[in-house]
């Protein structure tokens, strides 16, 4: 890389400890280095970019005071984590990240020590963390536990139950609180800095725990002490909450200011039990752009760094992704039922609720981190008359499924699931892949569950799910379908029913969601039938019965894992009606994909046209023995692609 020559500090920096042998007086522009690299790297490839801008002197004030790896760093969601892994080893590696190959996107064990907890979900740093400072407790070790949260990452109830547990637990685990939504007036924040140095400090622990030990024997005055503590601290620093859990809370800091930072972490280190320091930083930070736009600036596609992120050409001239269908609908389903309330957890540009949330504020709700309250708040709504509509991604969908049973599906609430991402999502890794929703949600009593195989169906699905007075699921993937036209009107589909889009002879392929447009060329090189099936819950009893009958091979397709997911429910019900026929399940594997363009993955899967092709003749190579229906005995032959 030809700019390495412009970072003359930051190339001497192989690994932590590097760091740690500088002196404190380098830091400042080390940080400078390490944000100019972090502009360069990210503006090549693209990946994460405002989130780690603004943790620039944070990570390396931990790495500079704590012993990592021996001391644990554990970094919540892992959008942040690009400065850490440039110091940690993997600074020239750094171009790769997001790439087949390349570096992961977020925290990985087996990628490095320094991923001491593998992330994509949010809110999990404090559990594993304090998990972590339990089981060094039993073993006798004095290795430190860190966990890094953002204040996005504390909407969310894991946080707090995790809060909740560490004040009592006397481990010894320190939280920092990456507060980036926060602003601090320069006297508020001299302030803030001088109590920071003080509450930190040795002498104040000291007093505060010696003072403790010595009034305990006398409970009142034990509890007017208490609460003098509380009192003062909370009339000058926002902790009153953190010490109610039994935190020892300092700050807020300036999260730029590195000597503050480093005086006060080794403040910390030297600090037993429970405490919380509360860091402000700008994500952002250091680049004018991303610091005037973080959210535009928080995930990006490479770009100019000179210019910044350019528009993209208008969407009149070219197809809508499918999270744009939704966001269409979405605006016109709510003008024509004022019942309508979109709902999502922290994802309205993901989802595509933007332009709602302009039209429609008082019937938008983000609910922040927090996807269980989602669904459950989603029920509440449903049980006085609204009619909620869920927008919430597919691995996210995962983390409230208690919730979608037991307040949803159990009372049969009409709440409509619009599930983006779902199948493969390429380069977020198997963090974000969408893979499980179809083996959970099809097997839920009261449930409709519906998968699209181009954008006009997904429309229309989404406005057939919209009108049932039970729960309803729609599911589709990132990016672009076939292109097909879309018809503005909505039609509510019969449910149930799939669609032939093809007739052939001896070979059913029945084909889910988008599989189907894959699929096709497969059809037609083999005469075989294609049917668009449209509904994974119910299924089209009625047509598979009436293909069984006509056919001698079955062909099941999917954007799911095989295991428990739409060719399954397939294959349960041939057998409930003692048919056996031969079966190819198609489906991703059974085992977690690395990240990779959705493309490319797919054609890993076997999931891309050739790949579905060569599956069928393959099977049929293998078994040519494979008779027509009318000569099917109860002897069953099935393969499961994986």
């Amino acid at each position: 890389m030809s700019e390495v020559v412009e970072f003359p500090i930051l190339s001497r920096i192989n690994e932590p400890n590097d760091l740690r042998q500088l002196p404190q007086e380098q830091l400042p522009d080390l940080a400078k280095e390490l944000r100019q690299f972090l502009t360069h790297s990210v503006s090549q490839g693209g990946g994460h970019f405002a989130a780690g801008l603004g943790a620039v002197e944070l990570t390396i004030a931990l790495h500079y005071v704590f012993q990592t790896p021996e001391d644990r760093l554990v970094w919540d969601v892992g959008h942040q984590c690009y400065p850490h892994k440039i110091l940690t080893g993997r600074r020239d590696q750094i171009g790769t990240i997001r790439q087949r190959g390349g570096l992961s996107a977020f925290l990985k064990r087996s990628e490095s020590p320094y991923d001491t907890f593998g992330a994509g979900h949010s809110s999990t740093s404090i559990s594993a963390a304090l998990g972590m400072a339990m089981a060094a407790k039993q073993s006798g070790s004095d290795r430190q536990a860190v966990a890094i949260i953002g204040d996005g990452g504390m909407t969310a109830g894991l946080a707090y139950e995790a809060l909740n547990h560490a004040g009592g637990a006397e481990a010894d685990l320190l939280v920092v609180l990456n507060d980036n939504e926060m602003s601090i007036s320069p006297n508020v924040g001299a302030l803030a800095k001088y109590l920071a140095k003080v509450l930190s400090g040795k002498f104040y622990t000291t007093l505060r725990e010696g003072g403790r030990k010595v009034l305990s024997h006398i409970p009142q005055m034990s509890e007017l002490a208490l609460r003098t503590e509380k009192h003062m601290k909370g009339m000058v620093v926002p902790g009153t909450l953190f010490e109610e859990l039994g935190f020892n809370y300092i700050g807020p800091i300036d999260g730029h200011d590195l000597p503050t930072l480093v005086s006060i972490l080794q403040n910390l280190r030297k600090t037993k039990g429970p405490r919380l320091l509360h860091v402000v930083t700008r994500k952002g930070k250091g680049y004018a752009p991303a610091e005037a736009d973080p959210v535009k600036y928080h995930g990006v596609t490479p770009f100019d760094p000179k210019v910044g992120i350019i528009a993209k050409q208008s969407r009149s001239t070219s197809s809508p992704s499918y999270t744009q269908v939704f966001g269409d609908w979405l605006c016109d389903m709510a003008a024509k039922d004022d019942r309508l309330i979109g709902i999502t957890p922290a994802m309205c540009e993901g989802s595509g609720m933007v332009e709602f949330a302009k039209q429609y504020p008082e019937r938008y709700i983000d609910v922040g981190i927090a996807e269980q309250h989602c669904v459950t708040l989603a029920g509440g709504m449903a049980c006085e008359g609204a009619k909620p509509v869920v927008a919430i991604y597919s691995t996210f969908l995962q983390r409230a499924y208690d919730q979608v049973i037991h307040d949803i599906v159990l009372q049969k609430l009409p709440v409509l699931f619009a599930i983006d991402r779902a199948g493969v999502v390429g380069p977020d890794g198997p963090t974000h892949a969408g893979i499980f929703d179809l083996s959970f949600l099809r097997n839920l009593p009261n449930m409709v569950v519906m998968a699209p195989a181009d954008e006009n169906e997904c429309r229309q699905m989404l406005y057939t799910g919209f009108k049932l007075e039970q729960p309803a699921a729609v599911r589709y993937p990132r990016g672009k379908g076939c292109g097909v036209k879309i018809n503005k009107n909505m039609q509510a589909l019969p449910i149930g029913k799939a669609e032939t889009r093809r007739k052939g002879n001896d070979i059913a392929i029945l084909a889910f969601g988008t599989t189907v447009e894959s699929a096709r060329i497969a059809a037609d090189h083999l005469d075989a039938t294609l049917i668009n099936m449209r509904f994974v819950r119910p299924l089209d009893e009625a047509l598979i019965l009436q293909l069984a009958s006509s056919h001698r091979l079955f062909v099941t397709i999917e954007e799911n894992v095989v295991a428990g997911g739409a060719g399954s429910g397939i294959n349960e019900f041939l057998a409930s009606q003692d048919i056996n026929l031969p079966i190819l399940n198609l489906g991703l594997p059974d085992r977690f994909q690395e990240h990779g363009t959705r493309e490319a993955l797919l054609e890993e899967a076997g999931l891309d046209s050739n790949g579905i092709l060569y599956a069928i003749q393959s099977f049929l190579q293998k078994h040519t023995d494979i008779k027509s229906p009318a000569d099917q005995k109860k002897s069953s032959s099935r393969l499961s692609v994986l």
